[in-house]
């Protein structure tokens, strides 16, 4: 079949590339190895989502005498029921996929794409059979996997990935977390909330080290009270499986340390999946695991494009969209901008959960900026009192010279819902003090945001 535009891979990037093409009049197909919706719909960002609400519904329980409700049975989590929850709720989304496919007439072809001569993928399908598709425009889209370490390879059975962490058939009574990043954290809350030992080995000062430092600190805090363990600056030389439990050599500041536990889970970052592709064969530049594009997402060679995890920027399902849509529409001729990798919000659902966007009050000083700084907690918010959620703050970060709003970081119950202000904020270049005037509605969590605008220029008036 020849085609306008093929998608490699049906992620968040390649999914959304094939449903814009196609708005745009474009002939397309899209080729994927496993199952539409990509890593975020079947193991990633969805299914992930599941498992912690599950283990905040069972925290609720817990923790109903606090709200005035008497439960008179102890809640006890089903292990196996909360993760068929969670398999129901991928399986679900992955069908929407489906639908929205035949919707917008696009052709789904099942196999694995290799790049194979100027316009051309070949497919070779589950059963073994070959067939060759030719385009215009081919976008590669082929995501990433758990990334391994030398030192910590990965069985499946004792040292897992978060493929593993998502199905294991019974609850393990203790596992150490290696890496302290977005995933590494939120399956240390999950599991510590329904009932695990849990331990997380982290190589740099701070856990979540992508974020401010204050923000660090204040979850690091929050976990310690929840009962998870904490090692920062620490590091996993070695682990032993041989016995019942895993032995785990941890090289600390002060000297080795040997940790046991049921399991260990690999968190340690994402490795893209370049092999077999055809880059080679093809002459598509790539170095250090990501292949080089433009601004629009074109690689070295004419009519071949990359996007999502393979390549720079935040490896993140909205950014892999956000290129996809860029990418398309550059093909089909509109006008459009490249995207601003420092207006990407960044999510972690933990809980307390954490949201950011754009500088941290380091990187700022850093790029030489003069700041005004306002601070909220969460402990002067109504609505956190009246939700039982008062841990957390808003900390945001304006240029003292004309107002720019250049990030913010945020603590706290369901501050990832409340974000995207900010973001939309920075994209229309919003000032300080525009934020302050711009009235917020009473009582909710979002107000934190008008009110720590107002601290940073000292107008704040409930603290």
């Amino acid at each position: 079949m020849n085609y306008d535009v093929i998608v490699v891979g049906s992620g968040p990037g390649g999914y959304v590339a094939a449903i814009r093409a196609s708005q745009l009049g474009l002939k397309t197909a899209i080729i994927e190895k496993e199952s539409l919706g990509g890593i975020c719909l079947n193991w990633g960002c969805i299914p992930t989502k599941a498992l912690l609400k599950s283990a905040q519904v069972f925290e609720y329980i817990n923790h109903a005498a606090d709200y005035g409700i008497n439960v008179d049975i102890k809640g006890e989590p089903d292990f196996a029921a909360v993760v068929k929850r969670s398999r129901g709720v991928a399986e679900g989304m992955s069908k929407g996929v489906q639908f929205l496919m035949k919707k917008n007439k696009i052709d789904v072809i099942m196999g694995f794409g290799k790049l194979k001569g100027k316009g051309a993928v070949e497919v070779k399908a589950a059963d073994g059979t070959i067939a060759e598709h030719t385009a215009k425009h081919i976008i590669l889209a082929t995501g990433g996997r758990s990334r391994e370490l030398p030192n910590l390879p990965q069985d499946g059975k004792k040292i897992i990935g978060y493929r593993q962490a998502m199905v294991l058939p019974n609850q393990p009574k203790s596992m150490v977390v290696v890496g302290s990043g977005a995933i590494g954290i939120e399956f240390a809350y999950f599991y510590n909330a329904m009932g695990t030992q849990v331990t997380v080995v982290e190589y740099l000062d701070n856990i979540v080290p992508v974020e401010d430092e204050e923000v660090s600190k204040q979850l690091a805090r929050t976990l310690k009270k929840q009962g998870i363990n904490i090692m920062t600056g620490s590091t996993v030389e070695s682990v032993d499986t041989k016995g019942e439990l895993c032995k785990v050599s941890v090289k600390t500041a002060k000297g080795v340390e040997t940790l046991e536990a049921e399991i260990v889970l690999s968190a340690v970052g994402i490795a893209t999946n370049l092999e077999g592709i055809g880059l080679e064969e093809a002459g598509v530049k790539f170095d250090k695991g990501k292949v080089l594009v433009d601004d629009f997402y074109r690689t070295n060679v004419e009519g071949v494009y990359a996007i999502g995890d393979i390549v720079k920027g935040q490896a993140l399902a909205h950014v892999a969209s956000a290129e996809g849509i860029i990418c398309v529409e550059k093909i089909a001729g509109q006008h459009v901008e490249p995207l601003n990798y420092n207006n990407i919000p960044g999510c972690t659902y933990c809980s307390p959960e954490i949201a950011s966007v754009g500088y941290t009050e380091k990187a700022a000083r850093e790029a030489g900026y003069e700041l005004k700084i306002g601070r909220f907690p969460f402990s002067a918010s109504g609505k956190a009192s009246a939700a039982g959620a008062k841990d957390g703050f808003v900390k945001v970060i304006f240029d003292a010279k004309y107002g720019e709003f250049l990030g913010a970081h945020m603590i706290g119950y369901n501050v990832t819902e409340m974000i995207a202000e900010v973001v939309t904020a920075r994209k229309l270049e919003t000032t300080g003090h525009e934020i302050v005037k711009s009235v917020h509605p009473h009582p909710t969590m979002s107000e934190a945001v008008m009110e720590a605008a107002a601290a940073a220029y000292d107008e704040v008036i409930h603290l």
